[in-house]
């Protein structure tokens, strides 16, 4: 179980754009893997210039936020959470 303020995070994030979560994971081939919210427990947020990147993630899948916008989701793998430019993981499309 995650703390509150945490699980409010990713609900907020996750509810306001779940049509193109739900849109990236099923052009990733990753639909199924992570279809309710409540999945996703892991939140690393950061900021670059004036962008926040946000991932979010559940067992299985990333997805990953450029200020509010979801971008792309991936398989998740425990290497992106330690990694230096977590970003560099997905394909951030301008």
């Amino acid at each position: 179980m995650t703390a509150p303020t945490v699980e409010a995070a990713i609900h907020e994030l996750m509810d306001l754009a779940w049509n193109v979560v739900y849109d990236l994971l099923e052009d990733r081939g990753l639909l199924g893997d992570g279809l309710f919210v409540e999945e996703y427990s892991g939140i690393h947020s950061w900021v670059e210039d004036l962008t926040r990147y946000t991932v979010v993630h559940s067992r299985l899948v990333a997805v990953l936020f450029v200020d509010t916008r979801p971008v792309d989701a991936i398989v998740f793998h425990h290497d992106l959470l330690g990694a230096d430019d977590p970003k560099s993981f997905f394909t951030v499309r301008g």
